[in-house]
C-alpha cells in the first residue's frame, strides 16, 4: 500500500530561449494566463485549467542549471497533454494553423480518461503539446 495516491498532474516545468515569446505563444494560442512571476529565477506560471505550465528561462537562474537548449537531437520532455473541450477538429485546426502552426489530422489516442481523439503541434521552444479532447465510449 501506498501511503498517498496521485490525483492529478500539478504541473509541468519547460526551459524556454525566450521567455516572453513563450508567454505570448501559451497565452495567445491556449489561453494560458500568468498567475506568478519569480523574475530573479526567471521563472513564470501559467494557469493551464487546474495544473501549471512552468516556464523556465534558459538564460535565468534554474534555466542555467539545466545546461543547454533543447533542439531536434536533445528535448527536456517528449510532450505534455492538455485536456481541452470542445474538440472541434476543423476549428481547432484552423485556429492553430492561424499562429503558423502545422496540424496533422486528429487520431484516436489513451489518454487518463481513456481513448479520445487528440492533435498535437509544437511550441516555439520545439516542445511538442497534444491538444486532447474527451473520452469516446
Amino acid at each position: 500500500m501506498h501511503p498517498f495516491s496521485i490525483q492529478h498532474i500539478d504541473h509541468i516545468v519547460l526551459r524556454v530561449a525566450d521567455l516572453q515569446r513563450s508567454i505570448d505563444f501559451y497565452a495567445k494560442v491556449f489561453g494560458a494566463d500568468v498567475v506568478k512571476r519569480n523574475d530573479p529565477l526567471g521563472l513564470v506560471h501559467l494557469r493551464a485549467g487546474s495544473s501549471l505550465i512552468d516556464l523556465v528561462d534558459l538564460a535565468g537562474e534554474l534555466g542555467r542549471k539545466g545546461g543547454g537548449a533543447a533542439g531536434a537531437e536533445r528535448r527536456n520532455v517528449d510532450h505534455f497533454c492538455l485536456r481541452i473541450e470542445p474538440f472541434d477538429e476543423a476549428a481547432l485546426t484552423a485556429h492553430l494553423q492561424s499562429h503558423g502552426l502545422s496540424v496533422e489530422k486528429a487520431a484516436t489516442r489513451f489518454g487518463a480518461e481513456g481513448n479520445g481523439l487528440s492533435l498535437y503541434c509544437f511550441d516555439p521552444d520545439g516542445n511538442q503539446v497534444e491538444l486532447k479532447g474527451p473520452s469516446v465510449a
